[in-house]
């Protein structure tokens, strides 16, 4: 079972279509099906897989508690658990305990945790106590043990592999069925071709958990993998490396796919995470747009280089923005960016201030916005937590969307406006129109274009939720409301969803609306590809220092050679 996690009412997040797969999921799914393929329990044992994820599904306990006690036994593993489902995970998981079928947690929050304290915090100590068994590291090579110890009914408190990081070549392959699949939206399946990111970001939990060594499937592995979704009509993916392009085997993953791509025929598109400076490796950018990787999400995070260097995020030189992105965008890619809000420098005045500057001389299309969390698992988390720092005890507040620890310059309420200002101010309907624009003259579809705008804007403005936890057609359960908060009565619940439904659907309908007038209004206009601003225009080097990324930052980018 892969959670959500509960918005601010309390109800969990559910939609009819999410927008992204977990890809945790179809990890353990795969390493299951090979215990099973295996009869590792025995040849008169049969292991039955069902797979959740509540992103999308009602988890039916009390049918899966009569399954499992008709069977010989049973276990529940609720996996890739993020910071902010750790909660959940524990509501999900209690009435299983009280069944007296056993619940194994992994993930994140608790790999995190086990990796960079010294003492464990309060809601670990907690569901050990409640009888929770929890993993930390990853299950390739090692979920045999655990289901071996569930059978046996000798299942450990905790199993911590955080020391054998595996190698992934030969392990089974990230695999979700197509029934899963085609309930995302855009029916996007994912995989991991690698794990390990070199760099040394404070705020990053990826390096504390899967190390900072790059471990990378083969391009047979990939292959194969891809091969087996094709059957099942299956031909997007979102590849979840947290830096493709420090995969050591992205050449000859990338040649591999090319063949499929350009040999056999087949249709593939790929959205990929990389670094700001992937465009200094000689072949990569070429050969990733030639294998369909035409999304692109790169982890801008912030234009100071002040807050680079405080968070260690050295590799990322401002001065290098302009250059990446226009070498992807030339070859009609959509760029997609992180940016952090939050660092120790940040006011409102400097963040307004440099999302101008991302407007209009960054070529960037779509901006994702985050509040700076130490999640547990990060150094930021590590150091706030040894020296007794107030961070906030709600687990399910680390989404990257609250205010979850003091600073220095803002109120926690002024933060959380500046978070929503900047949502609204990238998004103004002046900045979508040369969103458009410049998609019609670096060859991207313009419709494209719009969907993204769409989603993005809607989800934050009419959902209150961040994109990437969005989808289409919300729901809520009225009993699925957090522990601790009201059952709210049938007769009050239905009419203020039914009313709220439909509120919300005319807004996403008046604002898809407008968005296609305005398609319409770019792609009819008869000087449409004489369009040209600043952020597409490749300057000389006097020009380039007079724009306001340079003056702005410029005394600071100096610091850029003290660390390379």
């Amino acid at each position: 079972m892969k959670p959500s996690h509960y918005d601010d009412e309390g109800y969990v997040i559910q939609w009819g279509r999410p927008a992204l797969p977990s890809n945790s999921l179809a990890a353990l799914n795969a390493l299951a099906m090979d215990c099973a393929k295996r009869q590792m329990l025995g040849e008169d044992v049969n292991i039955i897989i069902e797979l959740y994820d509540e992103t999308h599904a009602v988890i039916p306990t009390q049918r899966i508690i009569k399954r499992i006690r008709r069977g010989c036994g049973g276990m529940i593993g609720l996996v890739g658990v993020q910071t902010n489902q750790f909660p959940r995970s524990l509501d999900i998981g209690k009435p299983f305990l009280q069944a007296g079928i056993p619940v194994a947690i992994g993930g994140f929050h608790v790999s995190g945790c086990y990796a960079m304290l010294k003492e464990l915090p309060q809601d670990i100590q907690q569901a050990l106590a409640d009888g929770f068994t929890l993993v930390a590291g990853e299950a390739e090579g090692q979920l045999e043990t655990i289901l071996t110890d569930a059978y046996k009914k000798r299942l450990k408190p905790s199993y911590n592999f955080l020391a054998n990081a595996p190698t992934l070549e030969g392990i089974p392959s990230p695999f979700l069925p197509a029934s899963l699949v085609k309930k995302t939206f855009r029916r996007l399946s994912s995989f991991d071709a690698g794990r390990g990111c070199p760099f040394q970001c404070s705020f990053c939990t990826i390096i504390n958990v899967q190390g900072r060594t790059s471990r990378s499937r083969s391009a047979d592995d990939i292959e194969a993998l891809i091969r087996a979704n094709l059957k099942q009509g299956i031909w997007r993916f979102f590849i979840t490396d947290d830096d493709f392009a420090r995969n050591r085997g992205w050449e000859p993953i990338l040649d591999r796919i090319i063949h499929l791509r350009e040999q056999e025929g087949f249709r593939l598109s790929f959205t990929i995470q990389v670094d700001t400076l992937c465009h200094k490796i000689p072949r990569f950018i070429e050969k990733a747009v030639r294998a369909g990787c035409h999304n692109i999400f790169l982890g801008i995070e912030s234009l100071n280089p002040e807050s680079l260097v405080g968070a260690k995020k050295r590799q990322n030189k401002i001065g290098e923005y302009r250059t990446m992105l226009q070498a992807w965008k030339n070859l009609g890619c959509t760029t997609v960016a992180g940016y952090i809000l939050g660092f120790p420098a940040d006011t409102p005045e400097s963040i307004a201030h440099d999302i101008e500057i991302l407007k209009k001389e960054l070529p960037v299309d779509i901006v994702e916005f985050f509040i700076l969390t130490p999640l547990p698992g990060s150094e930021d988390h590590q150091q706030l937590y040894e020296h007794g720092v107030w961070m906030e005890p709600d687990m399910n507040a680390y989404d990257l969307e609250h205010v979850t620890m003091a600073h220095p310059q803002m109120t926690k309420k002024e933060l959380a406006q500046v978070y929503r200002m900047a949502w609204r101010n990238y998004y103004s309907w002046d900045h979508m129109e040369t969103l458009m624009r410049r998609a019609v003259v670096t060859g991207q579809p313009v419709v494209k274009i719009m969907f993204l705008l769409l989603c993005f804007y809607g989800c934050i403005m009419f959902e209150n939720i961040h994109p990437l936890e969005g989808g289409m057609v919300r729901w809520r359960g009225r009993r699925s409301r957090r522990p601790g908060m009201p059952v709210e009565p049938a007769w009050s619940f239905w009419p203020t969803q039914i009313w709220g439904g439909f509120k919300t659907g005319w807004q996403w309908c008046v604002l898809g609306w407008k968005l296609n007038q305005l398609r319409r209004k770019v792609e009819n206009d008869p000087s449409k590809l004489q369009y040209s601003d600043v952020s597409l225009m490749f300057l000389p080097a006097e020009t380039e220092d007079r724009l306001d990324l340079h003056q702005t930052y410029g005394s600071l980018l100096g610091i850029k050679s003290l660390v390379k």
